[in-house]
């Protein structure tokens, strides 16, 4: 197995990358000709090798200024995502994006986690997080607060039941899902 460092893989804030590389053995970033910023069409393309992988799709990017990244955050069923996982990825879309060859400009294919503090998004991932340690910001205090971090008991189609602790005390906030203004993963400290 070849070391990831060498596969061109590395962690940083929270977060899993994976370089492509480019051509004959280079151990450098890639920059391919050939660019399309049609993001549903590259989303299409990359489902299938997704699938296979285990894993979907959390965001596509087009990030930089001058020099094009192509960030592809992926994430596993379970919300998480390891190093060897985002490398098998990268290959696979590398060798997709050779072969069919749908973008026209020079650009990095970058694959990574959606890191550790991602943002929920949507209610069907909220529904399955059940003990997952979050930050949530209200639009309207509840029980006088409007922030929270603290652990989801309950979520269903109205409301979430986050507990948290008040100094020593453990608490329970129950905010209606209209009433969250922000919510994002957190790291227990």
């Amino acid at each position: 197995m070849i070391p990831l460092k060498e596969k061109g893989c590395r962690t940083q804030k929270n977060s899993i990358y994976c370089f492509r590389k480019q051509g004959v053995r280079k151990h450098s970033l890639c920059y391919v000709r050939r660019h399309m910023e049609n993001t549903e069409k590259l989303k299409e393309l990359f489902k299938p090798v997704l699938d296979e992988c285990g894993v979907s799709l959390y965001e596509l990017n087009w990030t930089g200024g001058h020099e094009k990244n192509l960030q592809v955050s992926i994430i596993k069923p379970d919300g998480s995502m390891d190093l060897d996982t985002c490398c098998i990825v990268s290959e696979k879309l590398s060798e997709l994006l050779d072969r069919e060859d749908p973008i026209s400009s020079e650009y990095t294919l970058e694959v990574c986690s959606p890191g550790a503090e991602r943002e929920i998004r949507d209610l069907s991932e909220l529904k399955n997080m059940q003990g997952a340690y979050v930050y949530v910001r209200l639009k309207q205090a509840v029980n006088k607060k409007t922030e929270v971090t603290g652990e989801i008991i309950e979520t269903d189609d109205e409301q979430i039941v986050i507990e948290y602790r008040d100094k020593a005390v453990k608490k329970k906030l129950a905010a209606e899902l209209q009433n969250i203004d922000f919510i994002r993963m957190a790291v227990r400290i």
